[in-house]
């Protein structure tokens, strides 16, 4: 059965987030061979790189809201060009990323229209008919799984975890027929104003997108014991985490928070430095694909869960590895 599918194509400082494209190619599947994908893009002073791009990888049109209101996120205008889009498009799903933008946005355009929702999606099973679809989303910090799926119907609003589905890939050339269309829409009386962005200097990877992520607990014991985390991630080409007790402790900041009330990471390859394994951080980090832990004490529960452990001091371990990692790179 073929269906069509709308996705909010979430950017970040001009450039398309990975987790739309992810979110692309879970709508590709879903739609079926004879279905279309729309996309949307939300702007202020034109997006066309990003349309683009995911003309490129699928879409059939892609919609641009372009406002001053969409320069930041203002959550009342994001939804009025959503609910625009859902209008003009009447799609049966709307994909979003599992964002901190994505899961304010999607229980918010469900409710409005009266759609069903599934949150934080891992992974997706279809019959090859399509009438049989199943959402994989984790419970009980990923100690638990479960396949929910949607009543017949309504409209589905499906918001999808960074680092797990498959980014749609690209088309060849003639297949890449893709439309551009302006979106028009009326902005609400904004509740926020966004008068200005403060950003951190560096250019350090998102988390939620790391393939490599290099976390520091309480066992770095100061802001200095992040150093060799960071010398680690640089040469891995990966980001820097932690949990909460470093961030508590004032270590770093709380951006760098991976656990059940910070960051939800799924990358490849996950180093715990110091970090004991608290049920709160694993449920963080527990869907990594190999995790490494580094941790003096032999019966941390960390390595309860880890791939590969290693008992020792991590003001030694680390920086041996990051020298045998710049020598393999070299």
């Amino acid at each position: 059965m073929s269906k069509t599918i709308l996705v909010f194509a979430e950017s970040r400082n001009g450039a398309l987030r990975r987790v739309a494209l992810e979110a692309l190619g879970a709508a590709r599947r879903l739609a079926g061979k004879d279905g279309a994908v729309h996309a949307i893009l939300a702007c202020s002073g034109g997006a066309a790189e990003e349309a683009a791009a995911l003309i490129a990888r699928g879409a059939a049109v892609v919609h641009i809201a372009d406002d001053p209101s969409l320069r930041a996120f203002a959550p009342e205008a994001y939804i009025a060009a959503l609910g625009a889009a859902m209008a003009a498009v009447q799609p049966d799903a709307l994909l979003l990323g599992h964002t901190a933008m994505g899961r304010e946005l999607a229980p918010r355009v469900a409710a409005a229209i009266g759609a069903g929702h599934i949150a934080d999606v891992i992974a997706i099973e279809a019959s090859d008919d399509g009438d049989d679809v199943g959402f994989i989303r984790p419970l009980y910090a990923g100690k638990a799984f479960e396949r929910r799926s949607f009543v017949p119907g309504h409209p589905w609003v499906i918001t999808v975890r960074p680092n797990n589905l498959p980014a749609a890939e690209p088309l060849d050339a003639a297949e890449a027929a893709g439309t551009v269309a302006e979106l028009p829409f009326t902005v609400p009386p904004l509740y926020t104003a966004v008068r200005s962005l403060v950003r951190r200097a560096g250019g350090q990877l998102d988390l939620a997108e790391a393939d490599v992520v290099v976390s520091g607990g309480r066992g770095v014991r100061s802001a200095a014991g992040f150093e060799p985390l960071q010398a680690m991630a640089a040469a891995l080409g990966g980001a820097v985490g932690a949990s909460r007790g470093a961030c508590d402790a004032g270590y770093c900041d709380y951006a760098l928070q991976i656990g059940q009330t910070g960051k939800v990471v799924t990358p490849q390859l996950y180093i715990a430095c110091g970090i004991s394994g608290a049920i709160q951080h694993l449920a963080g980090m527990s869907q990594s694909r190999v995790i490494v832990a580094i941790n003096k004490d032999p019966e941390a529960p960390i390595f309860g869960i880890a791939d590969y452990g290693i008992v020792g001091d991590l003001f030694e371990v680390v920086p041996l590895l990051t020298t045998e990692l710049q020598r393999e790179r070299a």
